[in-house]
């Protein structure tokens, strides 16, 4: 974990580096590209540095935890559904986008045994990389790293917490027009220095609805070309997202004037990503609506939606508690809980060219399956 010292020149540093990337855009930098300097900046942003951003809690340095590091039982009952589904596309490799700490790929590799030819993990993160070795130390040989997708492939995706951390764009609306939310510098002896500045535009949410003046709200463009990119080099195979987000009619809702954006460091939230710059992770809620859209249009048929707990369960979690002990049983009840990850955290699965028996049939939307409300 870096001292408080350290952590104050690596976030002046970036300050820096987004300042004059600023100052060569003409003093207007649009929030994704702020967004994406903050948490990938090589050596500097959130995810490229060396501090421990996932963990139980605050003491610990880390920031929020995420399933895989809240229970292994999850993996376990994901771990079926990716089963499944390579059987069901008659594939043996799996790739993880943005695998944390290694926590779901050592779980997923435990329950699926010899099922797994290869495991591929791209992740931009060489600071996560190395976790990722030493946690996955015992599958090295079928473990592999890669930067970017290859231009073929073939397999189950799985991406547990991955399209919330994909740069959003903003747009805010006055009543009248709609404006593109950028940043701009604010002061070149602030440690941060950066300030909201709106623009017109003709970009406009996905969705119709009656927006209130005084509106914020996100719009995501790269996780959409993401999916289509996926789509396009997937020969067969199947991918599942796991995050919290919403079908695209309560994403947009008019009394979401907000929006969705948030910030987490030491296990508490805010709405501020213009402050501590690179020192805290900066999300936004995932449209599924979109994410559904985009696969469809690449050549994917939507699997299934549902909630986190209902995945879970038609996964056979619940089985999995047979004699557990208390401590595994309240981190499970969180997975599964409403108020918790539960109703919040849901789950999209997308297949292509895979047999009709599996694409009929997949076991973690046998229940509870929400695809009508995309």
């Amino acid at each position: 974990m870096k001292s408080k010292e350290t952590a104050s020149v690596s976030g002046g540093a970036l300050a820096s580096l987004i300042r004059r990337a600023i100052a060569r855009d003409g003093g207007w930098l649009p929030f994704d590209r702020f967004m994406a300097m903050a948490l990938y900046a090589p050596g500097l942003g959130y995810y490229a540095r060396s501090d421990r951003q996932f963990g139980g809690l605050p003491s610990s340095g880390s920031d929020f935890i995420t399933a895989p590091e809240l229970s292994p039982l999850f993996g376990r009952a994901v771990a079926r559904q990716i089963g499944q589904a390579l059987a069901g596309s008659g594939t043996d490799e799996v790739w993880e986008f943005g695998a944390g700490t290694g926590a779901l790929a050592l779980q997923l590799l435990d329950a699926l045994g010899d099922t797994v030819r290869q495991y591929n993990i791209v992740d931009l993160s060489g600071t996560l990389r190395e976790r990722q070795r030493k946690t996955l130390a015992a599958h090295a040989g079928r473990v592999r790293w890669l930067d970017a997708l290859p231009e073929r492939m073939s397999g189950v995706v799985v991406g547990n917490e991955v399209l919330d951390a994909m740069p959003v764009q903003l747009l805010h609306f006055d009543g009248l027009q709609w404006f593109e939310r950028g940043v701009t510098s604010a002061g070149d002896a602030a440690v941060d220095g950066f300030a909201w500045a709106d623009r017109p535009t003709d970009l406009r949410p996905p969705h119709d609805a009656d927006f209130i003046p005084a509106t914020t709200t996100e719009i995501h463009p790269q996780a959409m070309a993401y999916i289509a990119t996926l789509g396009e080099r997937m020969d067969r195979g199947a991918a599942f997202f796991i995050d919290y987000g919403f079908p695209a009619a309560e994403y947009y809702f008019p009394q979401r004037t907000g929006g969705t954006l948030m910030c987490h460091q030491g296990h508490r939230a805010d709405g501020d990503p213009l402050s501590d710059v690179g020192a805290k992770d900066i999300t936004s809620h995932v449209d599924f609506t979109g994410i559904a859209l985009a696969g469809q249009e690449a050549g994917f048929e939507v699997l299934g939606y549902a909630t986190q707990a209902r995945f879970l369960m038609n996964c056979g979690l619940l089985d999995m508690l047979q004699g557990a002990n208390v401590p595994t049983i309240a981190n499970v009840q969180k997975l599964l809980n409403e108020h918790e990850m539960g109703e919040l955290f849901k789950v999209i699965g997308l297949g292509k060219n895979c047999d009709e028996n599996f694409t009929a049939a997949p076991i973690g939307f046998s229940s509870g399956d929400r695809t009508h409300t995309l």
